[in-house]
């Protein structure tokens, strides 16, 4: 019997039970993105970093002549390791939502790729997978630009490379589970708006949580940003990481918890 690969039936029919990853062939949806995306990089590139720059000296030029000093450093160095944690969840946040929702529900690129031999596991963790790789190309970024004016330590980059990885795999697995629920675009707007922007606004890219009342902190300190944010700003300024473990553990757990998530929604989503 013939299936018409444009249908849903014909994914179902194909489509074999198991949907986890497996060990490597979700490589080659990344490498599918990253083929798409090159044509266009100095563009995204460009795109990608605006925002985050605008932020940086914007910010750190205008608000630090009023503001000063912050736990002995200026307010532009200490902005500068905030915007990195910042810029590495907008940008696999807007991949893994915008990007990801037009390759499985306008393109309809993820049930050509479910007729090749990949499961389901295999299209999601190469979107994530991704997606985290544009994160940390915007990261890092804006570390050599902050490294290059004198407002970090370029020799930190060994330990801020794997949190900005592991920070944009659990921004890109939890943006994961609200492009498995988005009926439309617009949907994307509730995340943006109820979600990253008062993380955002409130975990340590602009002010030191010291500055929030103690309840208020306590569940700041809980938000991926934050734990983000905690390892990366003393590293580019050659501080002691405080309690390393603890912030890994954190942004792991929402990394693993999102994808597994997201797996699940999208299962019943696609393959019902």
């Amino acid at each position: 019997m013939a299936y018409d690969p444009t249908t849903k039936s014909a994914a179902r029919q194909t489509y074999p039970q198991p949907f986890l990853p497996g060990p490597w062939l979700w490589v080659a949806v990344w490498r599918r993105n990253f083929l798409v995306w090159k044509k266009l990089a100095i563009a995204s590139m460009f795109g990608n970093l605006a925002d985050p720059m605008i932020y940086l000296f914007g910010l750190g030029f205008g608000l630090g002549m009023m503001v000063g000093e912050i736990d002995g450093i200026s307010y532009i160095a200490f902005l500068a390791a905030g915007t990195v944690g910042s810029s590495v969840m907008m940008s696999a946040s807007f991949e893994s939502m915008y990007s990801a929702f037009s390759r499985m529900h306008v393109q309809r690129t993820w049930e050509a790729l479910l007729h090749a031999p990949l499961t389901l596991g295999d299209v999601v963790l190469g979107e994530v997978a991704w997606a985290a790789s544009k994160a940390t190309l915007s990261g890092l970024a804006i570390l050599v630009v902050a490294s290059a004016l004198g407002y970090a330590r370029i020799d930190s980059l060994p330990v801020v490379l794997p949190v900005i990885v592991l920070a944009g795999i659990a921004f890109a697995s939890l943006a994961m589970v609200v492009t498995a629920l988005a009926p439309s675009y617009d949907f994307f707007m509730f995340y943006q708006t109820l979600v990253m922007t008062p993380m955002l606004l409130l975990s340590g890219v602009f002010f030191p949580l010291s500055q929030l009342p103690p309840a208020a902190r306590h569940v700041t300190e809980l938000l991926p940003l934050a734990h983000a944010v905690e390892l990366v700003r003393p590293a580019m300024l050659g501080r002691p990481l405080v309690s390393p473990l603890w912030h890994l553990a954190a942004l792991a757990a929402y990394a693993i918890a999102g994808l597994l998530i997201a797996l699940a929604l999208l299962r019943r989503r696609i393959l019902r």
